[in-house]
């Protein structure tokens, strides 16, 4: 994308792209929604990469795909910057301080589980409920307001916690579109400036087909050739591709992926979670935590490499493929109509995870009830940053232990 001001080559490349995500992704706490604040500061306000309109474009598309949504508009920022090497710089430096801090943690937990603080870990996991419950809180009132969309939201939670299964989840989310084409009519959208790319259509078909061929053809390949490394790699792939909200809606696909198969158990899923939200950076770092937690196939820094680099695979591939058709796309009825019931039957994904694995694995006496509550008030209420919260709850957990 031109920049609306003047800029030497040397601050177009890549390596000085990667250096401004750096510092962003050891910065940026606070979610999805903080993370958009913090590149508009930065990207359109002080550095005037681009302006506030097409930003606000970029920022609609990103949340139009299925997808870490802050993630994928860092991207779309790297790539006009510096083509496809600012794409993937943007991507790395954003996201490998979180990575490689969960990875970390995940060898610990496998290393030197039976040193932490007796309790801590289980703090972890009651921290996880609480933020959890203030996700589907908040995107309830937004993405539900209304009877039909709360109706899809209810039963896609009953099906999700009647028939747990990954395949049963996809099905969830293409009736959902179903239903919205069926049921809402969305008002017209006026006609924007298209975002300026440097992808052209013939290039943006090739890596949508790309994503499609590897969305089919990954579980094929991993069911053929018995490979552990390929089924990890397919399970965080799916897990990437239908993520409509991003955020904390990788939850229970992840669960579905990874617990559900025995990959990782289910209290280290929680664990994993739970830190997840005290570091900077996008959500989805957590696919690095559970692949290096995996008790079959690549584990450690490999498999923790590998489900990271296959659940943001799907963003790369879908950015490149949707910038040069999204002024068509944005104004579409029929697309977002559909988009209107994939957002409502996420919610019920969600809401279907708060209860199995976060609170029947959390939530075991009094004591977790009251400290869960707490979070939840100091999330909610206090406004208080989340890896705050998790930290109390860690130390809280280690006070209930020691109390008995």
């Amino acid at each position: 994308m031109p920049p609306a001001a003047p800029a030497d080559e040397h601050h177009r490349s890549a390596w000085a792209v990667f250096l401004v995500f750096l510092r962003l992704g050891l910065t940026s706490f606070g979610g999805p929604v903080a993370h958009l604040g913090y590149f508009r500061e930065e990207f359109v306000v002080r550095r005037r990469w681009l302006a506030e309109r097409p930003y606000a474009d970029l920022v609609a598309l990103c949340q139009f795909l299925p997808g870490p949504t802050s993630s994928q508009v860092g991207l779309a920022l790297g790539l006009g910057r510096a083509g496809y090497a600012g794409a993937f710089a943007a991507w790395a430096g954003f996201t490998l301080p979180s990575a490689v801090a969960l990875i970390l943690f995940a060898v610990g937990l496998a290393g030197l589980g039976d040193a932490l603080a007796p309790g801590a870990l289980h703090g972890l996991k009651v921290a996880a409920v609480a933020v959890v419950a203030q996700a589907v809180r908040g995107m309830a009132r937004d993405l539900c307001p209304d009877a039909p969309r709360v109706s899809i939201m209810a039963a896609a939670t009953a099906v999700v916690l009647l028939a747990p299964s990954a395949w049963v989840q996809v099905a969830v989310i293409l009736a959902a579109a179903v239903a919205g084409l069926a049921l809402f009519s969305p008002p017209a959208v006026e006609p924007r400036d298209p975002l300026p790319v440097r992808i052209d259509r013939r290039a943006g078909f090739a890596w949508l087909a790309l994503f499609l061929a590897l969305l089919a053809g990954l579980p094929l390949a991993a069911q053929f050739a018995a490979s552990p490394a390929l089924a990890q790699a397919d399970a965080f792939y799916r897990a990437g591709s239908l993520v409509f909200g991003g955020g904390h809606v990788v939850l229970p696909l992840l669960q579905a992926e990874v617990v559900h198969t025995g990959w990782v158990d289910r209290d280290i899923f929680l664990a994993g979670y739970g830190a997840a939200q005290a570091v900077p950076g996008p959500l989805f770092s957590l696919a690095a935590f559970l692949g290096a937690s995996t008790v079959t196939g690549p584990a450690g820094w490999t498999g923790g490499l590998l489900g990271l680099a296959a659940i943001f695979l799907p963003s790369f591939l879908l950015v490149f493929g949707a910038l040069p058709f999204w002024a068509r796309l944005r104004g579409a009825r029929p697309m977002r109509a559909a988009l209107g019931g994939i957002n409502a039957a996420v919610v019920g994904l969600l809401l279907a995870a708060l209860y199995d694995p976060v609170w029947t694995g959390a939530i075991h006496r009094a004591q977790d009830f009251v400290l869960a509550l707490a979070a939840f008030i100091a999330l909610m209420f206090w406004k208080l940053p989340p890896w705050l919260v998790v930290l109390a709850c860690a130390g809280g957990g280690w006070l209930f232990a020691l109390a008995g």
